[in-house]
């Protein structure tokens, strides 16, 4: 079975489908993977960052995705065999993302590894839990289980405030809020794998709920799916 959850940039997706897939595997004898599909395109960014390209030479970008090995599943993200979970989360890296992900050629790329590695799963005999923003609409429209997860825009800004305390990361909350407001923006308005909710999706807004609570929701949604 493959699981999506979409949602909008700090809903808690990454968070939520790790622990869900670990869930799933407790309840109901399978085992589920975890695939980080927002940390395949950040992987990209990171290539682009440190090859020093001109961004406005989509080509360039192009060039360095064509060949990377990029692998984004068992919670870990590898590039080219290199670990860059942490790295692909920083924040300096937020602002080019959007060059990875607006480009239509290497959202194909990324959209047909994201199925191949679930084929991969599904041989085996595994589930998965895949999360992004186009994973229900566009990558895996026939899902046997869809999810959007999302959060009012000042939840999500006290969230990674307090996500960057813990990194000892500078910033304020109004910082936050606005940058996430932008990339909603942005995210809706995409012309490639845009922001949308599949319209057979279960809507989950997790304000007011803990980490566990939307988990068990939608393990117990998952379950009966």
């Amino acid at each position: 079975m493959i699981i999506t959850i979409d949602g909008p940039a700090g809903a808690g997706k990454s968070t939520i489908a790790k622990r869900l897939a670990r869930r799933l595997t407790e309840k109901l004898g399978q085992t589920f993977e975890y695939l980080d599909t927002g940390a395949m395109y950040r992987a990209v960014a990171l290539l682009g960052v440190r090859a020093d390209v001109d961004w406005q030479k989509p080509e360039q970008l192009e060039c360095l995705a064509e060949g990377a090995e990029i692998h984004a599943a068992f919670g870990r993200t590898l590039l080219n065999g290199e670990d860059i979970t942490e790295a692909v989360r920083l924040p300096g890296l937020t602002e080019q993302i959007r060059f990875a992900a607006d480009n239509p050629v290497i959202r194909q790329m990324m959209v047909e590894q994201q199925r191949s590695i679930a084929q991969t799963f599904l041989a085996a005999g595994k589930g998965l839990v895949t999360e992004g923003r186009d994973q229900g609409t566009v990558v895996f429209p026939d899902a046997g289980c869809k999810f959007f997860l999302t959060a009012t825009p000042e939840e999500r800004a006290r969230r990674r405030l307090g996500e960057w305390q813990q990194q000892g990361i500078a910033g304020g909350f109004d910082e936050i809020y606005r940058q996430i407001m932008e990339r909603d923006e942005r995210d809706t308005a995409r012309l490639v794998g845009p922001l949308r909710e599949p319209p057979d999706a279960h809507r989950i807004v997790s304000d007011g709920m803990t980490i566990d609570e939307v988990v068990e929701r939608m393990a117990s949604i998952a379950q009966t799916a």
